[in-house]
């Protein structure tokens, strides 16, 4: 296993901003240690015929084609709205007029 030290998880639990309990330290400690081991054993794979990729599968454009199509009309538009003005939405006013 790679070797971690209380201390170090420490350290990164203060960078997260985190209180860990001594309990939570030494949990933690054995846990980050054995994810590196795993990381260590990762690396001993040989990918020297695998090709880069981004992605794990084959990705592809799964949007439709951007075509121009009829808006809302207003009456659709402000169908649900529960107060409307001359075509707009209503509400109440947030803001004074010297605030802004």
């Amino acid at each position: 296993m790679a070797e971690v030290t209380p201390q170090e998880v420490r350290h990164i639990a203060t960078l997260a901003r985190l209180k860990l309990s001594d309990a939570e330290v030494e949990s933690f400690t054995r846990e980050l240690a054995a994810i590196l081991a795993y990381v260590d054993t990762l690396r001993e794979v040989d990918v020297t015929c695998v090709e880069p990729t981004a992605h794990a599968v084959g990705a592809h454009n799964v949007f439709r084609d951007d075509a121009a199509q009829p808006s809302l009309g207003e009456n659709m538009a402000l169908a649900n709205a529960p107060q409307r003005q001359n075509g707009f939405f209503r509400v109440p006013k947030v803001l004074d007029q010297d605030t802004v």
